[in-house]
This record gives C-alpha cells, sequence and structure tokens, in this order.
C-alpha cells in the first residue's frame, strides 16, 4: 500500500517504513514526535486506486520526526558578466527534516 502526499507544497511516495527528506517543519516539531498528514491525492491498496479530487476523504499518513533539521548540499551561485567587472559569488544550504512513514490509512 502506498499513497502520493502533498507535504509543503511537494508531493511525496509515501510507503510504511520509508524515510522521506521533506521541507523543514519548523522549530516546533521535536525527535520523535508524531506528525500526521491529510492532504492525501492517491492511495494504491493492493491495486485498488482512489484518486482524489483534490483529496481522498479520510485518508491520511502517519509520520515520526526522526530528524528535526538536517542540512542539504551546499549549492554554489555564480554570476559573471565578461568585460563588465562584475562577479558574484553566494553559497546557499537548504535546510531539510528527516521523517519516517509509519502507517499509511485510507
Amino acid at each position: 500500500m502506498y499513497a502520493i502526499v502533498e507535504i509543503q507544497g511537494q508531493q511525496f511516495k509515501a510507503e510504511a517504513g520509508k524515510f522521506l527528506y521533506v521541507h523543514y517543519l519548523g522549530d516546533e516539531k521535536k525527535e520523535g514526535e508524531t506528525i500526521e498528514f491529510d492532504r492525501v491525492l492517491l492511495v494504491d491498496a493492493d491495486g485498488a486506486v482512489k484518486v482524489g479530487a483534490p483529496t481522498v476523504e479520510g485518508a491520511k499518513v502517519v509520520c515520526e520526526v526522526k530528524r528535526p533539521l538536517v542540512k542539504g548540499d551546499k549549492v554554489i551561485v555564480f554570476k559573471k558578466k565578461r568585460r563588465n567587472d562584475y562577479r558574484r559569488k553566494n553559497g546557499h544550504r537548504q535546510m531539510f527534516s528527516q521523517i519516517v512513514i509509519k502507517d499509511v490509512i485510507a
């Protein structure tokens, strides 16, 4: 059984026992805390597919926060205009939260 769930504007395939890296959930989420996401867009229960319009009624995904703050890889942003003495270098690291899917309820 799996579900397509929307978490903070992004869609993820959620199966029980699977780890996901989602956008940072904020300071209020602690390690070991349980979270429920109810924006389930699709549920596949052994071949029986339910598609929501826009969400599936009564379906939710139960997750546990494993690591509330995980920093992603560094991305270098470099801008240059030739012959104009213009160069800008900037770095960015996206913050993520690691969650584990406990159960998909349809």
